[in-house]
């Protein structure tokens, strides 16, 4: 890996780390993805706003950035059937392990929670299963 590489991943690890915990600090919430937008879809009174805008800014700062930066996105060499079985599989995942990367592996592990250490594990473990597979496929 470039040193450039390693650099870029340590600050943009830094800002998720930075985001969750201000989160935290100001909304008493935890920053996992999918529980944030759980809500959304069956939501509790008076936990709409917060939840829409944090989607709205995190969606709309990968647009941005794909509109400044172009070059820093490459297109997914799989086809559309495979992105959305990846999709609706990480989907699944995340409800049986009750959370998903963001919850577990930015917030549970930084408060030391052991299922969010088996959790997490689990998703690195299954990750390289799959890259595996696919590539012994040739996929």
């Amino acid at each position: 890996m470039e040193v450039q590489t390693w650099i870029t991943a340590a600050l943009g690890g830094g800002i998720i780390g930075l985001a969750s915990a201000l989160l935290l600090a100001f909304n008493g919430r935890i920053a996992g993805i999918s529980g944030i937008t759980g809500g959304l879809i069956s939501p509790t009174r008076g936990e709409v706003s917060w939840r829409l805008m944090f989607l709205i800014g995190l969606l709309g700062g990968g647009f941005l950035m794909a509109l400044l930066m172009p070059e820093a996105f490459t297109a997914s060499p799989r086809s559309t059937f495979w992105v959305v079985a990846a999709g609706l599989l990480v989907g699944f995942g995340t409800r049986l392990g009750s959370g998903c990367t963001s919850g577990h592996g930015v917030c549970g592990l930084s408060r030391f929670s052991p299922r969010s250490l088996v959790a997490t594990l689990t998703f690195i473990g299954a990750g390289m299963v799959t890259v595996a597979l696919f590539n012994g496929f040739g996929g």
